[in-house]
Parts: structure tokens; sequence; C-alpha cells
């Protein structure tokens, strides 16, 4: 029966590329309805139709990597599923990751000199975990090698011993074999790592591997594929309350809000999971305003930088800065990211990093490399809270392991926290077992999340691009109104494939068809096509959705994603069919947005010693 139900489920996927989310070929002025209008209201009105007498079997609370893991589980073991996010999918914690899909190489270190057993499982867990990932999302995730510099010899013999136990715990999910390179090898594969540090000489590097991904985007992957296998997906949707039965002793559904018409309706469940994130405290109280909280949250601040800081396919670890931090520097989306700090913080919708905290970073690398590190260079900046689950004798949230809880502190109420990106695949189905133990739920068949590739990513190859590129032409409408010809070069042919997926050919297909081929900036593949695409079929509703957390301009370059903003409203007011003063709502929104990702251009201040121009 499992096993029928995951080849349903594959091929209800492979076949979303070719029906449910064809495109039209009419021109791009004539289109009128656009689909996600209309799959959203479905969703709404799955989810509002559900009684008490007839409920879903589960609603999901927050749309972030475990609460779409979780609605794509239940959906897939047959059971009827609503799933209500009170902004965009991943626009919490989900999106704000450092892009790895590790196993936990500090945490290994932690369980060996500590002897924690639990710290050796969670590492055990996350490698396995880190495999299905990759496999079951290709086009979005990869293995990427980092870079472990070391200055004298002891540390070539201990990080070389240390990763090669990190490859062997890994057993035959390992990636590829850790090795070590000497110093001239070290040098051509990372040109800017230096020598010389704090007058210390490089003796050579260990370089080992860890997934890299795309998290908002395969965050958006999971809820699209949740509705494909028939769960009813709903973002801009939020919980104002939770219903009990007429005994008030168990939950039974929950009211909700439109967020985009201000409606309100019930939906009821004889399950609901709570997934939202650091904020899962807030729904918990809503059933019992006298629990204890479970969230110790953390902060994790990442800048991004040109891409000449660090080559194409190669990492940078420092293991230990002089705080004690580990610190990143990674190559992604043709740019490269670096952090990330680790710090108690208070809980808000729209975490910003501190000036400080950006001048931590720069200064960790700054020891390492060969070039100028630069204030101005940072093109962007984040911060994320991470959800930890709160151990009352940790002293600080380092101590904490990052492993997750699954409760029921009131029936009905099934509450996941803790766990980290890695991990949310297990994590959801240990929800979902959860939940049908709490409601006595009657599953079709098992969990089936384990093989199953998301939207986009069964039978996709590294070398799709090239269909792109040699099938399809950018339709680019002039200033003037003409429509001329280009090129689908290699550098977006790329961009699409790694994005969409074996759906790329239908964003192709609007850049062609519909005039939509121009980029939406200087210098990034990103096209006027994936607008229109994401407002049909990956409910994108607002103008931040798209340049945070779909296409990742804001993640990468602020001000290029501030240039580009009036024209991706432009594009969905017409999909949408937004007035004018919706129009000027979503820029005053989407600038509010950039203001929080700090680049150079909008830093607080600039009194920190990286100021060279």
């Amino acid at each position: 029966m499992a096993t029928w139900r995951l080849r349903r489920a594959a091929a209800a996927i492979a076949a979303s590329s070719a029906a449910a989310f064809s495109t039209s070929k009419r021109t791009y002025a004539r289109r009128t309805k656009p689909a996600p209008a209309t799959a959203a209201a479905d969703a709404r009105a799955a989810i509002a139709g559900s009684t008490a007498a007839d409920p879903l079997d589960v609603l999901v609370v927050g749309g972030g990597a475990t609460g779409c893991g979780v609605a794509l589980d239940a959906a897939t073991r047959g059971l009827r599923v609503g799933l209500v996010e009170r902004e965009d999918f991943s626009s919490g914690t989900s999106s704000r990751s450092t892009k790895l899909i590790h196993g936990g190489v500090r945490y290994l270190e932690k369980a060996v000199f500590n002897l924690d057993y639990g710290q050796l499982k969670l590492v055990f867990h996350a490698l396995k975990e880190r495999k299905q990932v990759i496999e079951n999302a290709p086009h979005l995730c990869h293995a990427l090698p980092c870079m472990t510099p070391c200055f004298n010899w002891f540390e070539v013999v201990y990080y070389w011993f240390g990763l090669k136990f990190y490859d062997i715990v890994a057993g035959r999910r390992l990636l590829h074999l850790s090795r070590y390179y000497s110093v001239d090898e070290s040098v051509e594969l990372f040109p800017t790592l230096a020598k010389n540090s704090n007058n210390r000489s490089l003796r050579g590097t260990v370089v080992y591997y860890d997934g890299q991904m795309n998290d908002s985007r395969l965050n958006v992957g999971l809820a699209c594929t949740a509705a494909v296998v028939g769960a009813a997906i709903l973002n801009y949707a939020e919980v104002v309350s939770l219903i009990k039965d007429e005994t008030g002793e168990r939950i039974i559904g929950a009211r909700i809000r439109d967020m985009l018409s201000g409606k309100e309706f019930d939906a009821f469940a004889k399950v609901v999971v709570n997934a939202a994130g650091p904020f899962c405290d807030s729904v918990r109280k809503m059933a019992n305003n006298d629990v204890v909280p479970m969230i110790s949250p953390s902060s994790g601040v990442h800048i991004v930088l040109p891409d000449y800081y660090s080559p194409d396919g190669m990492g940078l670890i420092v293991p230990k800065t002089k705080d004690g931090r580990v610190v990143f520097m990674l190559p992604w989306l043709g740019r490269t990211v670096a952090g990330t700090t680790d710090s108690n913080t208070t809980i808000t919708m729209l975490p910003e990093p501190h000036e400080d905290e950006i001048q931590f970073i720069l200064d960790a690398i700054c020891d390492y490399l060969n070039v100028q590190v630069r204030r101005s260079d940072v093109l962007s900046a984040w911060s994320g809270i991470r959800p930890l689950a709160m151990d009352p004798s940790a002293k600080n949230t380092e101590s904490i392991s990052r492993d997750h809880v699954v409760f029921e502190d009131y029936p009905g109420l099934i509450t996941i926290t803790g766990g980290k990106w890695t991990t949310y695949r297990s994590m959801a189905e240990d929800a979902v077992n959860a939940a049908i133990r709490s409601g006595n739920l009657k599953p079709t068949n098992g969990c089936v999340t384990d093989h199953l590739h998301i939207l986009g990513g069964y039978d996709w190859d590294p070398a799709s691009f090239t269909v792109l590129a040699q099938n399809y032409k950018r339709m680019k409408r002039t200033y003037g109104g003409k429509i001329i010809p280009g090129a689908m070069d290699s550098a977006v042919s790329k961009h699409l494939s790694h994005a969409y997926g074996t759906l790329a050919t239908q964003v192709a297909a609007i850049a062609q068809n519909e005039g939509l081929g121009k980029r939406l900036a200087h210098g990034y593949p990103f096209l006027e096509a994936e607008v229109a695409y994401c407002a049909r079929h990956e409910y994108c509703e607002c103008a931040v959705d798209f340049i945070a957390r779909r296409c990742r301009l804001a993640f990468l370059d602020t001000d290029a994603a501030g240039r580009a903003l009036p024209r991706i409203i432009e594009i969905l007011a017409l999909e949408h069919k937004w007035d004018k003063a919706r129009q000027k709502f979503e820029l005053q929104k989407g600038k509010e947005f950039l203001e929080t990702c700090k680049s150079s251009k909008n830093a607080q201040f600039r009194d920190g010693k990286h100021n060279g121009q």
C-alpha cells in the first residue's frame, strides 16, 4: 500500500508539469484570469468548509519547512490536510538559514569530547537526512566542498582525523571523502585564501563535504508539492484563536483571519499541529495561557559579499573565531554568503541584523583572506531566529542541542519545535505520527516522504538547462513597446533549471510567448517571466514574496532588489488586478522590507574598521 501511494504521489508530481501547471500561450496583455487566485480560493473553501461534524484530519499552523513538511507527509498518507501560514511560506526562519544541509561537524566534536551519545545520535540522524534532502530536491540542493585552513601541524592532524570520523559516521550516505591539500593546492582551489594570518603560516587545508540549498525555494516547493498531492495550502491566513470542544478539554479547530481580505472563518480538525517556529509558544498560549515557554530564541546573522570573495564551488570554514564561534564563507547563487552569529535575542516578526554583528563577521573572515574586507562590499545582510527547544539548565544557546521536540501539552494540539532545516522531513514524520495517535486517525499507508521528490525534482538532470538554451528565446519588450528576441543564454538557463527543476520550461514558455524575457536586474539572471509564473503557480501574493522568497534578489543584493521592485509590482498588478492604491502600498512595504536587509547603502553607521574604499 505504501509503495502504491508513493508511486501515485510521484505520478501526480510528474504530471503537474504538463497538466496542473500548464502555461497559457496567450499574450501577456490578454491574460485576465490568473490561476493562483483560483487555487487560493479552492484552498480557502476546503479549509473553511470543514465543520465540527466533518473536520479535516490535520490542520497545520505554520508554513515554514517543518509545517510544509508536515502537510506533505500527512497528505501522502491519505489524510485530509489543511495548512495556514500567517504571512508567506518561508517568511520566517526557513528563508534565513546558512543555506547548508549538514550533519553538524561541531556537534560531532562535542559528542566525542563530552562523551555525549545524544549529540552523536543527532549527527547520525542529520547525516541520514542530509542525503535524502539532496536526493529529493536535486535541482535545489547539491554537495559543496568546505575548506578548513590549518596554521600549525597539530591543526592539520586534528581536523584531518576529525573530518575522517565525520566521513565514517556518514557511512554509505557519504557525499565525498574528505582530504588534505597542501598550501599550494589550497591557494589554487581558493585564490583569496591568505598564506599568512596573524603571524601564522598556512600549513595546508582539510576539505570535507556538506550539502547546500536554496532554502526558501525548497520551502515553497514543499508547499506546492503538498498542494499537488491533495493538501489545502493557504498563505496569509492567521490563526487568531483555537476552538475547543463543548467540555473545553480538547482543541478541535481554529479561528482564522484572511490577511488579504480581513475576513475571518472557522476551520475544524481532529488534530491541530503547531509548527509556528519561533512563535509556537504564542499558539500554545491560545490553548492554555499558563504554559511554560519552550522556545529559547537564538539570532543568526548572515551577510552577502561579491563573488570574488570566494571561488565558485568551494566554501571556507573558520572553525573557531576569537570568541569560539564558527564562521562560514560559502558561494551561493553567484555571490558569497558569510555567517553566522549565535546569540540570545527576542522574538520579532522581522528581525534585523545589528551593525556590530555585521562587523563581527567581517572581522572573522578578514584574518583568513588576502583581499581587503570592506563594509561597503556588503550587498545584503539578514537576521534569522532559530527556534531552539529550551533546556532550563543551559547557560547559552550554543550549548543547546538542535534536536527537535514533539509534544502534546493540550489534547488535540501537537507542537513540533527545535531541530534544523536538514532534519525537517523526519521532524514532520514524527509530528504526523503523534497526530495520528492523538486523533486516532486512519491513514491509508505509512510515511513515504523519505524517497519522494518535491515538485520539479522528479527526473531532473543537471544538463536540463541545455533544453532551455536550445529551444527557447527571451522575447523582450522595449520601452517603445516593441518586442525583440534575445538568447536564452547559459546563465539564465542554468538559473531557471536549478530554481524550477523540470518546470523551468513553463517559465521559459512565458518568457518566449508573453514578451516577459527581460532581466529584472542588471547582473542577475532573474526574468520578468518568473514574476508571472510565481503569481500563477507558487502562491506569490505580494512583491516581497517574490524579491525575498521566490527569486532571492533581496537576500543577494538589496540595492538591485530596490531597483527591480517597481517592475515586479507592475507585473503582479496585472496578474492580481491591483489598483493604484494597492501598488503604492506594495512599493512602500517592499522598501520597508529592504531597509531591514542592511546593505552598505542603508547601514545605520560605518564606524567599524572595514571602511576601505
